[in-house]
């Protein structure tokens, strides 16, 4: 999803959920919901695909690159990704427990 400018969107949700791991430009909802895939966060078990920032077809192609060689070389990473993908909560249930969790700390004495 190299877009230019993404004020949300839900194709890289339908990614997560199916086990397809989305190569996304980090802007705007894609920043949001991807979390690439460093080593750090490989380690941590938080990566959920695959991202690039500057808006280039080399940028793009490199991440491109990046996300077949991890598919290719390392499987075991590929795997754990799909999964941390695949146990993505975005439903309105969690969104609405996070705003009682913050409407909470704001009306706490």
């Amino acid at each position: 999803m190299p877009s230019q400018f993404e004020p949300w969107g839900l194709t890289q949700l339908y990614s997560l959920r199916y086990g397809t791991i989305p190569v996304v430009r980090a802007v705007g909802g894609l920043y949001d919901t991807i979390a690439d895939a460093t080593p750090e966060a490989v380690a941590a078990g938080t990566a959920t695909g695959f991202r690039f920032g500057p808006y280039t077809p080399t940028a793009f192609q490199q991440t491109v690159h990046r996300a077949l060689a991890c598919y290719h070389y390392r499987p075991e990473v590929w795997r754990q990704i799909v999964k941390t993908g695949m146990k993505q909560d975005w439903s309105w249930d969690r969104s609405a427990g996070e705003y009682e969790r913050l409407y909470g700390r704001l009306c706490a004495p």
